[in-house]
């Protein structure tokens, strides 16, 4: 897994650090790379974000990518999410969503069912890794377990992570239909 978070503080870079190793605890390989970009201001520094992109792809070919969605109202998130699918055009890509202030949340089209164990891990993981998010009122357990459940809904089970997912190739040129 390479996992990069591009804004951040000391605290916010604490908090990625600690993060990425609960989520991606098991994990055989992990390289975390947290960056120093200013928070709020990506889009401002688009060549040098776009630079990074561009080791990455030099660096890295994933069989998986997890960006913001493009619908996504932070302008951080947005940009991000752009430079994902400008840099890797031909991999699967999931963009998932974030409850917050912008009221962005939108249709996804991917669910995956969780259940109750893993769903209480996440939630725990949140809240334990993303202190400096807590004085946000949205920030809650409450919210995390409101958004499965209603995602869990949508596509007829519990419980249900959601994702964006824009394009994917079904079958190669070698599968004859």
């Amino acid at each position: 897994f390479v996992w990069v978070v591009f804004c951040s503080n000391q605290a916010r870079a604490d908090e990625a650090r600690a993060s990425a190793a609960a989520f991606l605890e098991g994990a055989s390989r992990v390289d975390i790379r947290i960056l120093s970009f200013r928070d709020g201001f990506l889009p401002w520094s688009g060549i040098e974000v776009k630079e990074v992109f561009e080791t990455l792809k030099k660096e890295t070919s994933p069989d998986l990518i997890f960006t913001h969605t493009k619908g996504d109202q932070h302008q951080d998130h947005r940009t991000l999410s752009e430079l994902t699918w400008n840099t890797w055009r031909d991999h699967c890509i999931l963009e998932y969503e974030i409850p917050k202030y912008d009221g962005d949340l939108g249709q996804p089209n991917c669910y995956i069912s969780v259940n109750h164990s893993q769903t209480n891990a996440k939630i725990s993981n949140l809240m334990q890794h993303f202190s400096s998010q807590n004085k946000k009122h949205w920030f809650s357990p409450e919210t995390f377990r409101a958004l499965l459940c209603l995602r869990g809904i949508e596509c007829g089970v519990e419980l249900a992570e959601a994702f964006y997912f824009r394009k994917q190739l079904l079958f190669d040129e070698a599968v004859k239909i």
